[in-house]
C-alpha cells in the first residue's frame, strides 16, 4: 500500500545569475515520504516544465553522499536538519505534513551564485591546486608494512581525508570561513610520512590562496563541524594553525 503523500510548501531561492537580484518563490507540492529531497525537486521540475515554466536549477551527481555537489541550505541548515548526511541522503519522511520548507544555495562571497541553487565552488579547486598534493618523488610502491605509522595517526589522516569538499563548512560559518576544508586537506598529508617534505610550504600556499579568494576567518564557533556531512573535526584547524606558525618561523630562519 502506497504511503500517504505529504503536502508541503516550498520557498525556493530563484536567481538568474550572480549579478541579478534573487528572491524566494513559493511552490505547493505533494510528495511521497519515501522520496529523497532531490527526487522531490526532480518531481517539482517535471511539473514546472509541463506548465512551460523554467525548472529550478540545482546540482547533484552521485546521490550517495560521496561527492558533495548536492549542497543546499534547508531550513537554515547546510544539507538539512539531520547530522552527518549530504542533501541527497535526506528523505522527505523527515518533514511533517503541511510543513513549509525554505531552500537556499550555499551563501558566501567566495561561492557566487551561478543560477538559483547552484553556486561556483571552484575556489576549493584553486586551494587544492596550491598545495593539496604530494609532488616529491616517493619512489616505487613499498610494502604496506615498510613504513611504520601508528594506528592513531593513520586513523586521524583517514578521518581528515574523508572531507568531500562540499562547502557546508563555509555555508554554516558566520564568516564564510573555509578553515575546516583547508585544514582537512592539510592534515591528511601533514600526518603521514609522504607529506613531510612539503608540509610547511603546503600550508603557506593553501592558506594564501584561501585568503586571496575572500573566505572569512575562523572564530571557533564549531558550526562547521556540526554541519559537516562527514563530521570533520575542528582539531584539524588547530593542527593547521600550528603548522602555519611553524612555516613562518622556518621562513624567518631561512632569511637569517
Amino acid at each position: 500500500m502506497e504511503a500517504k503523500k505529504l503536502n508541503l510548501t516550498l520557498n525556493i531561492w530563484r536567481q538568474k545569475n550572480s549579478k541579478s537580484v534573487g528572491s524566494f518563490a513559493e511552490y505547493k507540492v505533494q510528495v511521497s515520504p519515501d522520496a529523497s529531497f532531490l527526487e522531490m525537486l526532480d518531481e517539482l521540475n517535471n511539473t514546472l516544465e509541463l506548465k512551460g515554466e523554467e525548472a529550478v536549477h540545482f546540482e547533484s551527481d552521485c546521490r550517495e553522499g560521496i561527492c558533495g555537489t548536492c549542497g543546499l541550505v534547508i531550513n537554515g541548515h547546510a544539507h538539512g536538519p539531520l547530522p552527518k548526511i549530504a542533501t541527497c541522503q535526506l528523505h522527505m519522511r523527515n518533514f511533517k505534513d503541511g510543513e513549509t520548507i525554505w531552500v537556499e544555495p550555499f551563501r558566501a562571497k567566495a561561492f557566487p551564485v551561478i543560477k538559483d541553487l547552484m553556486v561556483d565552488r571552484s575556489g576549493f579547486d584553486k586551494i587544492l591546486q596550491a598545495g593539496g598534493y604530494v609532488s616529491i618523488n616517493t619512489g616505487g610502491v613499498p610494502d604496506g608494512n615498510a613504513i611504520p605509522i601508528q594506528k592513531e595517526v593513520s586513523s586521524l589522516a583517514m578521518d581528515a581525508a574523508a572531507c568531500i569538499g562540499c562547502g557546508a563548512c563555509v555555508a554554516s560559518c558566520k564568516n564564510a570561513s573555509a578553515m575546516l576544508f583547508v585544514s582537512a586537506k592539510v592534515s591528511q598529508y601533514a600526518l603521514l610520512p609522504q607529506g613531510q617534505p612539503e608540509r610547511y610550504r603546503r600550508v603557506e600556499r593553501m592558506v594564501k590562496v584561501m585568503d586571496d579568494l575572500g573566505f572569512g576567518s575562523c572564530t571557533n564557533t564549531y558550526a562547521c563541524e556540526a554541519e559537516c556531512p562527514k563530521g570533520i573535526s575542528v582539531t584539524n584547524i588547530a593542527r593547521m594553525n600550528r603548522d602555519f606558525m611553524m612555516a613562518k618561523i622556518k621562513s624567518k630562519e631561512v632569511e637569517v
